[in-house]
């Protein structure tokens, strides 16, 4: 029997949608890659399914393109947030992630605010794979004049790197975005961020991320991305983020807790095949 999916995008950053609180859904990494692909399947970043939760509006899950399961997708959870709210007619909901427990609330026609948690600032909790300084890293990533800056590690649920560049477009992101995904600082691999500072509140980013490539937005980026700023003083603890795809806004609130707020949309409806 065929089963029903949304396509659907935070600026840009592209889902396939799953329900799957009526019928189970487990998708092998190759099946996930089939669905991925963008030439032979339906394409995608990620691969999410919605499923029952206890004491949750949903309990979701998340893939990349390569078909590894990840615990935190920011602009998937505001997607999934924005459907679930459709579908009750509440202006707040509950989702239940590997990464915790996130609350999405509406913000606007198509905006959705999702408080993501406290970021993981602790070397353990990135994970990196020994002792360091995560505000700034003491050690040399990726070789190239404009990465020259100690990048900083944040873990939004998932473990973000940010290179802070002075310009964006020089910055070698499809050459140093593989192989700082992979290196062995990063037992779990990483998403890697190079952030322009603009303003004390505006912030140009482009995310390469683990198992996806470079994407027109990431949400957990984002977030890592401001987070990283406003430790080393470059930006204060709100700003608005400028994705390849749009822009999101961002605040690190007194309570620690980090807020991305950005529209979500639906591309179309289908059937996996």
């Amino acid at each position: 029997m065929s089963r029903p999916f949304l396509k659907m995008n935070g600026l840009g950053n592209d889902f396939v949608v799953v329900e799957a609180r009526s019928a189970p859904f487990a998708p092998t990494a190759e099946e996930v890659r089939a669905i991925a692909d963008r030439t032979t399947g339906i394409g995608c970043d990620q691969l999410i399914a919605i499923e029952p939760g206890e004491g949750v509006d949903a309990r979701v899950r998340f893939w990349n393109a390569d078909g590894e399961e990840v615990s935190a997708c920011g602009n998937g959870s505001r997607c999934v947030g924005w459907l679930l709210m459709q579908a009750t007619d509440a202006d707040e909901v509950v989702i239940e992630t590997k990464a915790g427990r996130l609350i999405a609330t509406r913000a606007g026609e198509r905006l959705v605010s999702v408080d993501m948690g406290k970021p993981g600032l602790d070397w353990q909790e990135i994970p990196l794979a020994e002792a360091q300084d995560t505000r700034e890293l003491g050690v040399v990533l990726y070789e190239h004049s404009s990465l020259m800056a100690p990048p900083g590690c944040v873990s939004m649920g998932n473990p973000h790197v940010v290179f802070f560049v002075p310009e964006i477009d020089a910055a070698p992101i499809a050459q140093a975005g593989p192989v700082v995904e992979r290196h062995p600082l990063f037992p779990e691999h990483v998403n890697v961020g190079f952030a322009e500072i603009l303003d004390r509140d505006r912030i140009r980013l482009r995310v390469w991320e683990r198992g996806a490539g470079l994407t027109k937005a990431c949400g957990t980026g984002a977030c890592a991305a401001l987070v990283a700023a406003a430790r080393r003083h470059l930006t204060d603890r709100a700003a608005t983020l400028v994705l390849d795809g749009g822009e999101l806004f961002v605040e690190w609130r007194d309570d620690d807790h980090v807020i991305m707020t950005g529209p979500a949309a639906v591309d179309f409806a289908g059937e996996l095949p």
